[in-house]
């Protein structure tokens, strides 16, 4: 089932940056021209000046053609990780800035990789669909669910760990593609450090599996607490990825 996961992990990033699966084991780097393929992960409804992504060999940049020069020649005596490299997103950055955007931070991502069964026995309550709207108004939740409801990749699940009337946290996923559910997670302060970002996490986990979906975890590079959540609830580092974004005046 884990090994299935990686399979299609490659085919829908095949489908978002516009190239073949083969793309990311080549030794080299791909440039191609980004793409709103049908069936991509929908966090705009424009093409991407720039995104990359590498699940550890070659890294597959899709881009506006009008910064495909610069790319070919920037990346091709360079191994794909390389590219992750904060000399080297400085450089790419600095040439992004002459188009009017910039890099976000690289996003780590993660995916299933063992059965993990829940070690705490807080109380819950599950919401599902137009049941999670309730939460937007909520700032506590930012990461948990969409700051709205979104129809490009809409809440489906959440689950709530309750302390008497009082929320403990949050753990909730997005449909970012049709069976891809990213799955974030927010505790509240007073209740870090007791297990409650796991034990959520791991629920929410094993549901979408249940379901026949695919859950999947991101979180940034130096955020180890959120890397250590995903890593005891099961998932594994599977891929690295960053884009651009309007530079804000």
């Amino acid at each position: 089932m884990f090994k299935n996961y990686f399979d299609k992990l490659l085919t829908q990033l095949a489908v978002d940056y516009n190239c073949t699966a083969e793309d990311f084991f080549k030794d080299s780097n791909t440039v191609v021209a980004s793409a709103l393929n049908e069936g991509r992960r929908l966090y705009s409804t424009k093409k991407t000046f720039l995104s990359m992504a590498t699940v550890g060999r070659g890294t597959v940049i899709s881009a506006d053609e009008s910064i495909h020069e610069f790319l070919y020649g920037f990346a091709k005596s360079k191994q794909g990780h390389q590219l992750m490299e904060h000399r080297n997103l400085a450089a790419i950055d600095r040439e992004l800035a002459k188009y009017g955007y910039g890099l976000t931070q690289t996003h780590h991502m993660f995916l299933p990789c063992r059965d993990v069964t829940p070690q705490a026995d807080y109380a819950v309550k599950w919401y599902y669909d137009e049941e999670i709207h309730q939460f937007y108004s909520d700032e506590r939740f930012e990461n948990a669910i969409c700051e709205a409801a979104l129809s490009t990749r809409p809440d489906r699940i959440a689950v709530v760990a309750c302390d008497g009337d009082n929320i403990m946290g949050m753990a909730g996923c997005s449909e970012d593609a049709p069976h891809w559910m990213q799955i974030g997670i927010d505790v509240m302060p007073e209740y870090r450090s007791k297990g409650v970002g796991t034990y959520l996490v791991t629920l929410l986990k094993n549901r979408i599996t249940e379901m026949g979906d695919i859950p999947f975890y991101g979180t940034g590079a130096g955020n180890l607490h959120s890397q250590n959540i995903a890593l005891n609830c099961g998932f594994k580092p599977a891929w690295v990825e960053i884009e651009a974004k309007p530079i804000r005046g």
